[in-house]
Parts: C-alpha cells; sequence; structure tokens
C-alpha cells in the first residue's frame, strides 16, 4: 500500500470534509459551477491536464478537468503522470502499490503495470521509492475516486522529462491498452510558473499553453527551456500530448488561474486545465 504523504495538508485528511471541500471546488466562484456525473458518455476524452498544489489554491482549476472527464465514457483505468519533486526513485516511475487516500484505496491496474514495463524498453521501472512522499499524482487521486471510487489507476512520477522519455512512455501507455484491451483515459500533473509576479506568470503560462493547444510537445519543451517556465511537469503534458497526436486528438484550454486569483499575493504559481479529445 502507498499511504498518504500530503493527506491534512493539501488536502483534508477527514473523508467528510474531503467530500465536502471536493464539491465546493466544483461549485466555487473560480470552478466550473456544476457538480460531476459518472461518466455519461456525452465526450471523446483521451485525458485531461490538472495541478496539483494545495486544493485552496488549485483545486477549482483542478475541478474543470475532472468534470470534463466525467463527460467522458467510463475508462477502465486512468493513468496519472505527474512530475518526480522529491528527487527520490528512478527516472521513470511506476508502482504496482495501491493508492490509499482518505476516500478509500485506489486499486492500481497491476496487469496495465506490467505490461506498460514490458514495452518501455527498460527506460521505465517499478519503484516505490519515487512515489512516496510524491504529491503530484497522490492529490489526483480523490478527484477521481469522488467520480467513481471503482476505477483503477496506474501512477507514474517522472524524474527525468526530455522529449525522449515522454515519448517513450507515450507508446508504453497506448500499448498496454491496446494489449489488454483497456479504455483508459490519461491525466497530466503539473503546475505552470512558480512563484513570480502575475504578469508573468500569465504571459508565460500562455507561451506554454499555445504549444499544448497546438499539439506541440517538442515545440512545448523548448518554450519551456527557452523561457525559463518554471513548469514542473512538461513531461507528464508532453507524454499525454504524444498519445492525443497518435489519435488525431486536440486540446482546449478549459481553465486558467493563479493562486493570486484566491489570495492576493506579490508572487503566484499557475495553475491550467487543459482538454484532449479524440475524433468524434
Amino acid at each position: 500500500m502507498r499511504y498518504p504523504a500530503v493527506a491534512g495538508k493539501f488536502y483534508p485528511s477527514n473523508p467528510e470534509e474531503l467530500k465536502k471541500t471536493i464539491k465546493d471546488l466544483f461549485l466555487g466562484p473560480f470552478g466550473p459551477g456544476v457538480l460531476p456525473h459518472s461518466f455519461t458518455g456525452e465526450k471523446n476524452i483521451i485525458g485531461v491536464v490538472s495541478p496539483h498544489a494545495g486544493y485552496i489554491f488549485s483545486g477549482q482549476v483542478a475541478a474543470y478537468s475532472y468534470l470534463e472527464m466525467s463527460m467522458g465514457e467510463r475508462p477502465d483505468t486512468v493513468v496519472i503522470m505527474g512530475p518526480n519533486h522529491t528527487g527520490m526513485g528512478s527516472s521513470l516511475a511506476v508502482t504496482e502499490q495501491d493508492y490509499i487516500t482518505p476516500l478509500g484505496v485506489a486499486l492500481t491496474d497491476k496487469e496495465m503495470v506490467e505490461s506498460i514495463l514490458s514495452h518501455g524498453n527498460g527506460a521505465i521501472e517499478e519503484d516505490a521509492r519515487a512515489h512516496r512522499y510524491e504529491h503530484s499524482v497522490e492529490v489526483q487521486v480523490p478527484f477521481i475516486q469522488y467520480i467513481d471510487p471503482k476505477i483503477r489507476i496506474v501512477p507514474v512520477v517522472m524524474m527525468v522529462q526530455e522529449p525522449q522519455y515522454a515519448e517513450t512512455l507515450a507508446r508504453a501507455i497506448e500499448l498496454a491498452a491496446e494489449e489488454l484491451g483497456r479504455n483508459v483515459q490519461v491525466v497530466a500533473s503539473t503546475d505552470f510558473s512558480h512563484y513570480v509576479p502575475p504578469d508573468v506568470a500569465e504571459r508565460k503560462d500562455s507561451m506554454a499553453i499555445d504549444k499544448v493547444e497546438e499539439m506541440d510537445p517538442k515545440g512545448l519543451y523548448s518554450t519551456v527551456r527557452r523561457n525559463r517556465i518554471s513548469m514542473c511537469g512538461y513531461g507528464p503534458v508532453m507524454a499525454l500530448m504524444n498519445i492525443a497526436l497518435n489519435k488525431g486528438g486536440r486540446a482546449e484550454l478549459l481553465k486558467h488561474a493563479t493562486s493570486g486569483d484566491v489570495e492576493p499575493m506579490p508572487e503566484v504559481v499557475g495553475y491550467a486545465s487543459i482538454a484532449f479529445y479524440g475524433r468524434d
């Protein structure tokens, strides 16, 4: 079992309080204003980009991603990819451990993990150390449980975020889903600019988001590096973009905001909700 590292810090540790908090994030002043229903099948959803800060700051933006996810078909498995903030573990790490949150146990799809490992060309490793204290995957799990607590997950943590790793991960996920006949949705967990003035966050985040909407993963990578955009999860986003490109998909920004929209502050962190759609 992988026990929660940031419950009581990034989100409430009490189950009823956590359910109420997530509900309030959907209905909050910067949230989408409606609650999700359990997978209506209205849209062809490939995956979403979702932020991973404390719920008080980024949760209302994340709610847009999960509302959109709930409008797709019910997935068998949700692959959650996040950056490695701790420096622990392998460069590209999956785990077979089930994730415990205050809302219960999110079962890991162990067959999918094994298949991803087999298609990872040695670049992907099974390594629980990378997940032990990492919050970027953990904070996504209660949102998924809120929509449907029975959905299985595959947690992935990326320390090395070069384009070739994103491509390898994307291909391994695609091949595993095909091999096992899984209906999969993907979450790419990232925040955007970190601790910069609001106008800088707006400008730099827009540069990165434009590349995502243009479906240009290598362009995103070069834009982030060239302009020193402190986006922490560009690797997971590139992996999701590659999956969507191979499906002939498109991306659409749902919501952008910063921590300064919640509480005025001289330096802010940027958050975005972006959805990826397959062909209609």
